[in-house]
C-alpha cells in the first residue's frame, strides 16, 4: 500500500475527479459515505454528536456526514469553524444541502465566545483542517482544539487529525493538534501515522477505501510504502515436488558467546522455520551443548575459544550469513569481523553486538556487501548514525544510511521500517507490543537469513522477514496476550504465519 504526500494526495483526487470521470462534490460524498458506513455500525443513537468543521474540505467532508447522520435519525450539532472567509466550492455546495436537511443545528464558531462547551458523553467529530494544512493552527482555532481536547469526549477525526502536518514536524508540546481516539483516513495511510511520537493524536487508525482511480496509484512514483500482505504474498516461493535441501541454500550463523547461548539458539531455530535447507551455527564451544540439545537440527561450526568468536572459518559452501546475535565485543571478535568483510562478496545480515562494532568502526561501512541488510534497534541505529529529533528526520538518515552504502536498514519497533538503495521505504502492518521483549530481534535476523540463503533478493527477504516475524509475533499474541509472549513463542508460529500468507 502507497503513502501519499500532500502533492500526491492533490493529483490522485484530480486524475480521479477527470478520468472516472466523477465531479468532486460527488467524490466527497463518497468519502463521507465511506466514513458514515464505517461509524453508523457502533454508534448509538441517544448519543449527542457534535461535529467541527472547517471551511476547506475537509469541513466538506464533515457536513456531507452530518447530513448522513442525520438522516440515519442521529441527533447532530454541526458548528462551522470560520477561520477563513474563504471556502472551497465543494464546503458551500455542501453547507447549503446540509441546511435543507430536516433536524439540522448549524452554529458558526468566528471567534473565541462562540467556542461551545463540549460534554464528556458527546461523540466529536473532527473535520477542521485536513491534509492540506502547512503550519500550525492559529487564532480561536487554538482554543477550540484545545477545548476538545479537555473535554473527555470520544473524537473521531476525518483523514487526519487537525492541526497535524502531513509532510513534517511538529512541535507537540506548543501546538495545537487535536488528540483523536480513532482518524479514519481516506484510501491511505499518512505518514506521520506510522511514527510513535504522533500515537496518542492519531489514536486507532484505519484506512477507508474511496474507490480512487488505480490508474493514478500505478503511475505515481512512490518512496514511502506501507508492507500489507498483498504486498507480500507474491513474494513467496513456491517449492517444487522434487527438491531437495539442497535446493534451499546453506546458511552460515555466527552467533553466541558465554553466557548468551540463547541468542544463538532462538536465531538458529527463526533460521530453520523460514525454510532452510541447510544450517551451520559457528560459536564458541561453551555453547555447542545448549545448541546441540535444543536445535539437533542445525550444524555446528564450533570457534576455537571456548567463550567467544574468534576466528573465522571455512566460509565455502555457504550463499548467505548472518552474524551477531550474542557475539559480544572481545577484542579478537572484533578482529574476526573485520576479516569477515574483508572476505565475503555476498550480502551478509548484520544484527546486536555486530552492529555496535560497525558503529564503533564506522569506515568499515563503506566496505559491507552491496544489499547487506542490517537490523538495528532504535538504540542501536542511534549509535550508527547519531542522535535525531524527530522521526521524519530518522526516517531521512535511514534513507541516507541505505543510499550511501547500498544496502537494506530494517529499524525495528512499531511499524518497523525497511530502506533501501534507492531510497524507498516500507512500514510494516504487522507486530504487536508483546513482542518488545528480549531475543526478539534475534528472531528476526534468523528469519532473514533463512530466506536469503533460499535464494530471494535481500529487499525481497527484508520484507518477506520482517512481515513474517510481525505476523508469527501477531498469532503468538492471540494465544498468550502481549505481556506473556516470549520471543521463543515467535519462533514457534513462524510457520503459521506462513501457512496464513499461503492461504
Amino acid at each position: 500500500m502507497k503513502i501519499l504526500n500532500v502533492s500526491q494526495i492533490r493529483e490522485a483526487d484530480n486524475y480521479t475527479i477527470v478520468n472516472e470521470p466523477i465531479a468532486s462534490v460527488d467524490l466527497m460524498e463518497r468519502a463521507a459515505g465511506a466514513l458514515f458506513d464505517r461509524m453508523k455500525v457502533s454508534l448509538s443513537m441517544s448519543q449527542e454528536i457534535s461535529i467541527f468543521c472547517g471551511v476547506g474540505n475537509n469541513g466538506g467532508d464533515g457536513l456531507a456526514l452530518s447530513r448522513m447522520l442525520l438522516g440515519n435519525g442521529n441527533t447532530v450539532k454541526t458548528y462551522v469553524v470560520k477561520y477563513s472567509q474563504n471556502s472551497s466550492n465543494d464546503f458551500v455546495v455542501n453547507l447549503g444541502r446540509l441546511k435543507e436537511t430536516a433536524g439540522n443545528q448549524v452554529y458558526e464558531i468566528i471567534e473565541e465566545k462562540d467556542i461551545p462547551q463540549i460534554k464528556s458523553d458527546c461523540l466529536v467529530i473532527d473535520a477542521i483542517f485536513g491534509t492540506g494544512l502547512s503550519r500550525k493552527a492559529e487564532s480561536f482555532v487554538t482554543n477550540l482544539i484545545r477545548t476538545i481536547n479537555a473535554s473527555g469526549a470520544v473524537v473521531i477525526s476525518v483523514d487526519i487529525p487537525s492541526g497535524l502536518i502531513i509532510d513534517r514536524a511538529v512541535d507537540l508540546l506548543h501546538d495545537a493538534i487535536i488528540h483523536a481516539d480513532y482518524t479514519f483516513t481516506f484510501q491511505f495511510p499518512k505518514l506521520p501515522f506510522l511514527f510513535p511520537e504522533y500515537e496518542l493524536i492519531v489514536g486507532r487508525w484505519e484506512v477507508l477505501p474511496i474507490g480512487l482511480h488505480p490508474g493514478i496509484i500505478e503511475s505515481l512514483l512512490f518512496k514511502d510504502n506501507y508492507l500489507t500482505s498483498s504486498d507480500i504474498m507474491g513474494l513467496i516461493k513456491k517449492r517444487s515436488k522434487f527438491s531437495h535441501k539442497g535446493s534451499f541454500g546453506h546458511a552460515l550463523l555466527i552467533a553466541g558467546s558465554e553466557g548468551k547461548s540463547g541468542a544463538a539458539i532462538l536465531a538458529a531455530g527463526a533460521c530453520l522455520r523460514s525454510g532452510v535447507g541447510l544450517l551451520h551455527v559457528h560459536l564458541p564451544g561453551s555453547a555447542t551443548i545448549p545448541m546441540q540439545i535444543s536445535l539437533p537440527e542445525a550444524m555446528l561450526s564450533i570457534d576455537p575459544s571456548p567463550t567467544h568468536w574468534s576466528k573465522i572459518p571455512d566460509l565455502s559452501g555457504y550463499n548467505a550469513i548472518g552474524i551477531g546475535p550474542g557475539i559480544g565485543k572481545n577484542d579478537e571478535t572484533i578482529k574476526a569481523m573485520k576479516f569477515l568483510i574483508q572476505e565475503v562478496k555476498f550480502p551478509m545480515v548484520f544484527d546486536a553486538d555486530a552492529l555496535n562494532i560497525l558503529s564503533e568502526n564506522k569506515t568499515w561501512l563503506a566496505f559491507l556487501p552491496a544489499g547487506s541488510i542490517l537490523t538495528p534497534h532504535p538504540k542501536e541505529f542511534e549509535r550508527l548514525v547519531g542522535k535525531w529529533t524527530n522521526s521524519y528526520e530518522r526516517l531521512r538518515l535511514q534513507k541516507e544510511l541505505s543510499t550511501r552504502f547500498k544496502i537494506i536498514v530494517v529499524v525495528k519497533g512499531a511499524h518497523t521500517t525497511i530502506t533501501d538503495p534507492l531510497g524507498n521505504s516500507w512500514f510494516n502492518s504487522t507486530g504487536n507490543p508483546g513482542m518488545a521483549t528480549g531475543g526478539s530481534g534475534d528472531v528476526l535476523t534468523g528469519i532473514i537469513l533463512g530466506l536469503l540463503a533460499q535464494g530471494y533478493m535481500p529487499i525481497e527477504a527484508a520484507k518477506l522477514g520482517v512481515y513474517l516475524h510481525g505476523l508469527a509475533g501477531d498469532i503468538a499474541a492471540d494465544v498468550w496476550g502481549y505481556e506473556s509472549l516470549i520471543a521463543g513463542d515467535i519462533v514457534e508460529n513462524i510457520g503459521k504465519a506462513f501457512k496464513k500468507l499461503m492461504q
